[in-house]
């Protein structure tokens, strides 16, 4: 009987022991892939967004992470910004163009030479890397039309000078690509010509040009074409992938990502800027009224948060303000010299603003007229306000006093109190009056009302 309740309980203790290691066991043989995706232009948010998606990778012990790009491109900072946290992340990086239909060009480019494999989906396409800040063609480039429209061959373009920031923007592109591709043994010739001639590859093509490692229609084809790959984490050792059967989870970004998203396009931080200006312009022109200053100062501080994170142009960010100056100068003094001369100067500011031609950083035409429009009414309704004020009667100083009817309230000789406009007034006249006569307010010296006795009011058809 005793062999047997010891058998029991080395049986249960076993189980228990059993049921306390297995789930250990199996989260230590759960694999992860952990996906990004980055959707639209890349900017602050989208370079916050894969810092923080990297680093909880690494938490989570992940063991690939899948980069899925879909954008036209963006900021050169925030695109240096990813590479650099992608070529020093401890978990391996797919940079995965997906899905069908969209496409990885300018920043995007870069971005899927830095990963440790580069995959795309059927019916995308990568490439048209010039760097686009710069604007506008560039001379010396092949198939670059001249002055005159005719296309010149390269030999044709070998002494023609370039301008010297077009150049240097250009190879500095050149030799970062070539950088990324050597790194990842890549095509680097197909990557200067992206940068130079802004070239661009079909799936396929970029597959066949040693452009991509693996062309895959969804993320589980994806995970199984790379599983068994080696590659070599920047601890310089390499890794055998065990990505097949991996469960995939999708990285959502944080909220501060989110908030940057809003407040970084151009369009909203330069909403912000106006409200916040104009928030600060009422409360100073009506003190104490509390909200047009809270609201004024915290849209204020939002747009200059937002502006030092995107690439501005200080020279535009000056004539803005003093446009705005201005304008609110013009408010206060009217000369419509200057009112023009505000409006003239915010245009030119808005225009000047933002440094780069990004696509998805451009401030709107649209919101310039809008804004523009908004501040002209503004200027011509206060002109108008202020011209009728001129126009209508007098309502202050001595002049609003004359004519008033004042009562008296007590009188000596020449001189005595009375009440009129709803104050006590001391007051002097030529007349005897008695308490509680009615007179009028002939003018005023000295903060003393000269009066005389209201004239009798004539009656109809008669006389005084």
């Amino acid at each position: 009987m005793q062999t047997v309740k010891a058998a029991l309980v080395a049986a249960i203790a076993v189980v228990a022991l059993l049921v306390s290691i297995l789930p250990g066991l199996a989260e230590e043989n759960r694999r992860l892939a952990l996906t990004i995706s980055l959707d639209g232009a890349i900017g602050p948010a989208s370079a916050s967004y894969v810092k923080d998606a990297l680093v909880k990778a690494g938490e989570q012990r992940a063991e690939i992470v899948i980069l899925r790009l879909n954008t036209p491109g963006g900021l050169t900072t925030s695109m240096r910004e990813i590479i650099s946290d992608v070529l020093a992340s401890p978990v391996p990086v797919i940079g995965y163009v997906a899905p069908s239909g969209a496409h990885a060009a300018s920043a995007g480019t870069y971005i899927l030479y830095a990963t440790h494999i580069a995959a795309m989906a059927p019916g995308t396409n990568i490439g048209a890397a010039t760097p686009v800040q710069i604007g506008g063609p560039m001379p010396g480039l092949p198939g670059t039309p001249d002055k005159d429209g005719k296309d010149r061959k390269d030999s044709d373009r070998q002494n023609e000078p370039k301008d010297a920031m077009t150049a240097k923007a250009t190879n500095d592109a050149v030799a970062f690509i070539r950088s990324l591709a050597e790194l990842r043994g890549r095509n680097a010739d197909w990557g200067e010509k992206a940068v130079r001639e802004a070239a661009t590859l079909s799936a396929n093509g970029a597959l066949e040009a040693h452009v991509i490692d693996v062309v895959a229609r969804d993320p589980a084809e994806l995970l199984g074409k790379v599983d068994g790959r080696v590659i070599e984490v920047p601890s310089g050792k390499t890794q055998r992938l065990a990505t097949k059967d991996a469960i995939i989870e999708i990285i959502d970004p944080g909220w501060i990502s989110r908030f940057l998203a809003v407040i970084t396009d151009p369009n909203v931080a330069f909403i912000l800027l106006m409200v916040g200006i104009y928030g600060l312009i009422f409360e100073f022109m009506s003190p104490g009224a509390i909200a047009p200053g809270i609201v004024g100062t915290i849209c204020l501080l939002l747009g200059l948060y937002a502006l030092n994170l995107l690439p501005i142009n200080y020279a535009g960010l000056a004539l803005a303000l003093v446009g705005i100056a201005l304008l609110a100068f013009e408010a206060f003094n009217p000369t419509v010299v200057i009112g023009i001369g505000g409006v003239i100067a915010f245009v030119l500011g808005a225009v000047m603003l933002f440094r780069a031609e990004a696509p998805g950083y451009r401030l709107s035409w649209w919101l310039i007229a809008i804004v523009t429009a908004t501040l002209i009414g503004f200027v011509f309704v206060v002109l108008g306000s202020l011209r009728r004020a001129r126009g209508g009667p007098v309502r202050v100083g001595a002049q609003a006093m004359r004519g008033l009817s004042a009562e008296v309230l007590d009188w000596c000789e020449n001189e005595g109190h009375v009440f009129a406009h709803g104050e006590r007034w001391k007051a002097r006249g030529t007349e005897t009056l008695k308490p509680g006569e009615v007179v009028e307010v002939a003018n005023i010296v000295d903060l003393t009302l000269v009066v005389r006795r209201a004239p009798v009011p004539t009656g109809k058809g008669g006389t005084s």
